[in-house]
């Protein structure tokens, strides 16, 4: 097995490996021979080194989980997520996608030295974060889960439905810290996948409506699969991205470049047509 990424032996964090883009990221990172430890809401079926129930809502079961866990961590994967929508409370959507994921983080980097690494999942749902970004340094000016969580009660008006903002939160956070984290020698990326077969892909469809999904699949021409995401977080976290951090990485079959160019329907994406009943 070649250990090209640099996984072999150490001690890895996955937040949301019950399924989707985090079950598939932690069959190939025990595949190639990470200590994998697991933090869900529902209990992951893979051998991993250990495994505790937290629900991102819920700042003491996210202490607890990490607390569990323990000793040096070398690699943090973001991988739990909610849909929009509609689909939960945009309250709860804003908590797991944001807030949780910010919690997550904060009691793990206590446990990470040099060479360290996180990435999370954001969305190309998330594209608006550049209009926004003086509302979101005013949300990452808040302190801990409760800080962000009062200041979104405040600010409902901006969360709206709760995903997309949530998302923005993610990108805006990531680029934030990268320069606080550089300095300890951690790194901090994101992802924006395009559509992906997951489990909340129905529910994607059903809120949001099959054209609009289908039109962020483009020009690739098909949804991605789970593994493909994986495959772009754990580059991001690997011994091969040196000193990349800060990153907001597209992985989305050439949506983003293909957006930038004019050669998607943008209309498709901006109608937000309703599923038929």
């Amino acid at each position: 097995m070649s250990d090209l990424l640099g996984y072999k032996g150490k001690r890895v964090i996955v937040s949301g490996c019950f399924s989707g883009m985090g079950e598939a990221t932690t069959k190939i990172l025990l595949d190639q021979g990470a200590e994998v430890h697991g933090l869900d809401f529902k209990e992951c079926g893979l051998p991993l080194a250990s495994f505790s129930r937290i629900d991102l809502r819920d700042p003491a079961t996210i202490e607890a989980g990490v607390a569990s866990i323990g000793g040096k961590i070398d690699a943090l994967f973001n991988c739990a997520g909610l849909p929009g929508g509609g689909a939960f409370p945009p309250l709860d959507t804003f908590k797991v996608n944001f807030a949780g994921t910010r919690h997550v983080t904060e009691c793990v980097l206590p446990l990470m030295n040099e060479g360290s690494a996180i990435v999370s999942i954001a969305s190309t749902g998330g594209l608006g974060w550049s209009r926004r970004i003086p509302v979101h340094m005013e949300l990452l000016q808040t302190k801990g889960f409760d800080g962000a969580i009062a200041w979104a009660e405040a600010h409902m008006d901006q969360i709206a439905e709760g995903y997309a903002f949530s998302k923005e939160a993610v990108i805006v956070w990531t680029q934030f810290m990268c320069a606080q984290l550089i300095k300890r020698g951690i790194r901090i990326n994101c992802t924006l996948p395009s559509p992906t077969e997951t489990p909340m892909m129905d529910t994607f469809q059903a809120t949001s409506g099959k054209e609009v999904i289908d039109a962020a699949a483009e020009p690739l021409g098909r949804y991605s699969t789970a593994a493909e995401q994986a495959n772009g977080l754990l580059l991001l976290n690997s011994a091969l991205s040196g000193i990349i951090t800060g990153v907001v990485l597209p992985v989305d079959g050439g949506f983003m470049g293909s957006l930038a160019t004019g050669q998607i329907d943008i209309s498709k994406m901006m109608g937000r047509s309703k599923p038929e009943s």
